[in-house]
């Protein structure tokens, strides 16, 4: 909304008929009413609602016009209508016969909009008619960033901040351009109405104050720096500017309370900040770039001693939850902006700005990124309490020995360097994989002697190799034997059955091995061959003979079909005291 102003003269000259994109109402008409408008509106097409059009045919005869309806009313009924998701320009003009009139630019809404009694109606060009149910589906393939405002002009663009874009897209060769044909290759400027309009991506990336303030007031990010844990700040920034200037006065806000230690590493010294500046920087990148711009809410950015914090408005993108965000494919909610991003080198088009977030913080001690999610916020926390410097060595002097330590290396050989010991179905949770797609990695991780297993059937957990852990400056945890009630190996070997097929040429003998079965069922409730295989280091053969042998003697009972489903179980009590 802009300040009212008498000497305000429409740009139109004319004012747009009634039709498809423009509403035409009478002065009587309530604020209430002329939000139901303006949704509809923007359920259609977006476009302009004009009241008291005929006001100044009445000048001068003791009428009055649309100077009575304050835009703050409007304003206030269009948020409660729309639920603070439509955000709107409302303006006072004064037409050449002097009366004034009400002018309200709405933009095509992203997705079809409902009133709080859960109508949702739409602008047919002359009645607002009732949507119905397979109308109203969400529509995703609209972007809101690239909607252009009815009233934008080539005013709303900074030259200052046009040549700071340009500046960060030197490398390619949108730099050979002009400045129009810049900002039109990278979708910033469109021809619309007959004139080119920057649209909101361009006026995100490149608007002045008043721009900003008048089409995009939620694109505000607010700072807060606490000296304390708790919720007290002791000083706050708001900030509505364009989202490079943005970046650029967050990190100076972060990097003047920010402090790094040391870690020397050979020759090298390594730099482990309490926040990292290409960590954060992604974090906010993301932020900006992904957050719901259809809410009125504004980014939040909390720095406290021991954390960073970055609130942003809108849940994460459908699919996508705290538990599988490495995994899942990227979604970009705002399409044109974070394509014009991309182009300019500041975010990643494969989407892996998560990824090097984490390897970043693994990499220098620290616990990986904490993301929660509610259904119309997300939170990103990034943790800075001290970090672990005989880590940060070992995998800098890890990664010359084997050119590379991939993300799921780092993350289990972090989650083992915090916890101690974790189980297959541990490790699959922190790296956000099903539990049949880790022993690769993990038999990966055994033979370059990263980890090792302890324990045995169900109760395998992993740890870090004793040369790992000697590296961490640790007093070796050894693998922990089989319990003595499960298994028993004796130094001398028995000899080994003959009908089970293969000979068993070391590990357990045929005993022990049926000794194990019965033990696993007797724990665990039953048994199943990949136990036994993992228990006994037997092939799949072998363990399904012996496990069919206990069948056929009636001490276990198979449920379920084939060698990856099967389960056997203990048959009677005779059995449990086997």
């Amino acid at each position: 909304m802009t300040p009212d102003s008498a000497d305000a003269i429409s740009p139109l000259g004319v004012l747009p008929p009634p039709g498809p994109s423009c509403v035409h109402l009478p002065l009587n008409v309530t604020p209430q009413e002329l939000a139901r408008y303006a949704v509809g509106l923007a359920n259609a097409r977006g476009g302009t609602v004009v009241v008291g059009a005929d006001a100044p045919k009445a000048q001068g005869t003791g009428e009055r016009d649309a100077g009575e309806l304050h835009p703050l009313m409007v304003t206030h009924a269009i948020f409660e209508l729309s639920g603070g998701r439509l955000t709107v320009n409302v303006q006072h003009w004064r037409q050449p016969g002097g009366a004034k009139v009400l002018v309200v630019f709405v933009p095509q809404a992203p997705y079809v909009l409902a009133a709080p009694d859960g109508a949702v109606l739409a602008w047919d060009g002359s009645h607002l008619v009732p949507v119905t149910p397979a109308q109203s589906e969400p529509a995703p393939q609209l972007d809101y960033t690239a909607v252009v405002p009815p009233d934008a002009s080539l005013a709303d663009l900074d030259p200052h901040e046009v040549a700071r874009l340009r500046g960060l897209g030197q490398k390619g060769s949108l730099s050979q351009l002009p400045d129009l044909d810049f900002l039109r290759e990278l979708g910033l400027l469109v021809p619309s109405g007959g004139a080119l309009r920057p649209t909101l991506a361009g006026i995100l990336l490149a608007g002045t104050p008043a721009a900003l303030k008048a089409h995009v007031p939620q694109a505000e990010v607010c700072f807060y720096h606490h000296q304390t844990p708790d919720v007290e700040f002791q000083f706050r920034e708001d900030l509505l500017r364009p989202i490079p200037a943005l970046l650029t006065r967050l990190a100076e806000l972060i990097q003047a309370r920010n402090r790094f230690t040391p870690v020397q590493v050979g020759l090298f010294r390594i730099e482990v900040w309490d926040q990292d500046e290409a960590v954060y920087r992604e974090a906010l990148l993301n932020a900006l770039t992904h957050r719901d711009y259809t809410l009125r809410d504004a980014v939040h950015v909390h720095h406290y001693p021991d954390r960073l914090e970055i609130m942003n408005p809108g849940g994460l993108p459908g699919g996508i939850t705290p538990g599988n965000i490495l995994r899942h494919q990227p979604k970009r909610r705002n399409p044109l902006l974070a394509e014009v991003l991309a182009r300019l080198g500041l975010v990643e088009r494969a989407g892996v700005g998560v990824d090097k977030m984490y390897q970043l913080m693994l990499r220098h001690g620290k616990e990986p990124p904490e993301y929660t999610s509610y259904p119309d916020a997300v939170t990103l926390t990034l943790h800075s309490p001290g970090f672990d410097a005989e880590f940060v060595r070992f995998v800098a002097r890890k990664q010359e020995e084997m050119q590379t330590l991939s993300l799921d290396m780092l993350i289990v050989l972090s989650l083992l360097a915090r916890e101690g010991e974790a189980t297959r179905a541990g490790l699959a949770r922190a790296l956000q994989l099903p539990e049949d797609r880790t022993p690769r990695l993990l038999r990966s991780m055994e033979e370059h002697r990263l980890i090792t297993r302890s324990g045995v059937g169900r109760g395998i957990a992993y740890i870090l190799s004793e040369e790992v852990q000697r590296a961490l400056g640790r007093e070796p945890k050894r693998p922990v034997p089989p319990p003595s009630e499960t298994i028993s190996v004796p130094s001398v070997r028995q000899p080994r059955f003959s009908r089970s097929g293969p000979d068993l040429a070391s590990g357990p003998t045929p005993a022990e091995v049926r000794a194990v079965a019965l033990a696993l069922a007797r724990e665990q409730g039953r048994v199943r061959n990949r136990d036994l295989r993992d228990a006994c280091d037997l092939n799949t053969q072998q363990a399904w003979r012996v496990l069919r042998r206990l069948v056929l003697e009636g001490h276990l009972v198979k449920r379920g079909r084939g060698t990856r489903d099967a389960a056997y179980e203990l048959s009677s009590p005779a059995g449990r005291s086997d």
